[in-house]
């Protein structure tokens, strides 16, 4: 046998290796097979049946994918999860947050408005609910949001940021200024804060 032969051999051997393998992830487990077996007829099957990562798992892969700019990936990944365990308002979030960044306002609150009947009390969520809001031009739905998001907590000066771009927005200066002096006063640091504030 030549050599060339033999490095024929080898290759077939290891790609009906790996298409084995890839029928394997296939097949469902005998249990699980069972159990579909056992459920009504007219029953579908779930997410779970599908895949082997958990929402835990997909949610991680989601942040890499994230920090890796592919959004996606990401956002097909955080699907997949929010399938599996519905009603987690931190996988709703996140789905919000990356939809925004591709510009699908519109999907992004409706993710948002899910996570906020979860997670009621959760500041980051009023707050980027807002920012879609100011997107859109509906400032007084902003407001609303930006409003709730301080009375969570009054010590966010992102909050007071993003509450004077609105009112900037709005054309109350005065009202801007003082929310840019806020978010300065929590953190002396904030670059955008004071370039926003020399700028009126």
């Amino acid at each position: 046998m030549t050599t060339l032969q033999l490095l024929m051999l080898l290759a077939s051997g290891f790609f009906a290796f790996k298409i084995f393998q890839h029928v394997q992830t296939l097949q469902e487990p005998e249990e699980k097979r069972d159990n579909i077996s056992n459920t009504n007829q007219g029953e579908q099957k779930t997410a779970k049946t599908f895949s082997p990562f958990d929402p835990e798992a997909l949610i991680e892969k989601a942040d890499e994918a994230y920090e890796q700019k592919d959004y996606q990936k990401a956002l097909a990944l955080l699907i997949e999860a929010n399938a599996k365990e519905p009603n987690n308002s931190d996988t709703l979030f996140k789905l919000g947050y990356i939809s925004q960044q591709i510009d699908d306002n519109e999907e992004a609150l409706n993710y948002y408005k899910e996570a906020l009947e979860v997670d009621k009390n959760n500041e980051f969520i009023h707050n980027s609910m807002a920012s879609v809001y100011r997107a859109r031009g509906e400032y007084a739905s902003a407001k609303l949001h930006l409003e709730a998001s301080l009375a969570l907590d009054d010590a966010n000066p992102i909050t007071y940021y993003n509450f004077g771009n609105l009112l900037v927005d709005m054309k109350h200066i005065d009202e801007a200024k003082g929310m840019y002096k806020k978010a300065l006063e929590l953190d002396g640091d904030f670059t955008e804060a004071r370039e926003e504030l020399e700028k009126l």
